[in-house]
């Protein structure tokens, strides 16, 4: 995709939804982190359902630690892996009480070292609560990096450096979510909605879907 198709693309994306959100539910920047972290492999939504009922009564490291590991796990056992995750969010709690004062920390190389937290959940947090212009690869980003050939690439890290350096300033702190939310809405894995995609024009997509008949 050429520069001038890259401008359209996110300008089509920021006129339709010109401040995109999250869809995970939080009120903090540790919810925030905690969210992220039990979402892998997860649903929004599910997540959501889940942590309505933990940040209700546990939504600080200290509460979390309070609570114990079986607690923890009772309030979040709806979510898949939750055994594991809920190991990592504790680890998590002591790191964050132990040496930040119980303040989520500000850079990748603090983040990054929170158990189950890897350079995803990192850029999320870095992005969303702090307003850093990174790039969150899931599988959307991958997906749309490679199907639209806005960056094409053979791993999330090569998508993520080719999405940093293609996309134009002005959208660079946005553009993650837009293309989430197009990619779990029109951009699907299994069956792009083409025919009814915005960016459709200048998306390097050459198998078209045809739409419903």
């Amino acid at each position: 995709m050429k520069p001038a198709a890259i401008h359209t693309f996110f300008a089509t994306l920021r006129a339709a939804n010109p401040s995109p959100q999250t869809e995970l539910e939080y009120a903090s920047v540790f919810e925030l982190l905690a969210a992220v972290l039990l979402s892998a492999q997860a649903t929004d939504v599910g997540v959501n359902k889940a942590t309505r009922r933990l940040f209700a009564v546990a939504n600080t490291p200290q509460k979390i630690l309070d609570m114990g590991l079986l607690g923890l796990e009772s309030h979040i056992k709806t979510i898949g892996l939750y055994r594991s995750k809920a190991k990592h969010l504790m680890q998590t709690c002591h790191i964050l009480v132990a040496q930040h004062q119980g303040v989520v920390p500000r850079t990748r190389e603090a983040l990054e070292a929170l158990p189950g937290v890897g350079r995803k959940t990192a850029n999320v947090v870095l992005n969303v609560a702090f307003g850093e212009a990174t790039m969150a690869v899931d599988t959307h980003l991958f997906r749309l990096g490679n199907r639209t050939g806005l960056a094409p690439g053979k791993t999330p890290l090569h998508v993520e450096q080719k999405l940093l350096a293609r996309i134009p300033a002005e959208f660079l702190v946005d553009a993650h979510h837009w293309l989430i939310l197009h990619g779990r809405y029109v951009c699907k894995a299994r069956t792009p909605l083409c025919w009814q995609c915005s960016v459709e024009p200048v998306c390097g997509h050459k198998l078209k879907t045809a739409p419903p008949t």
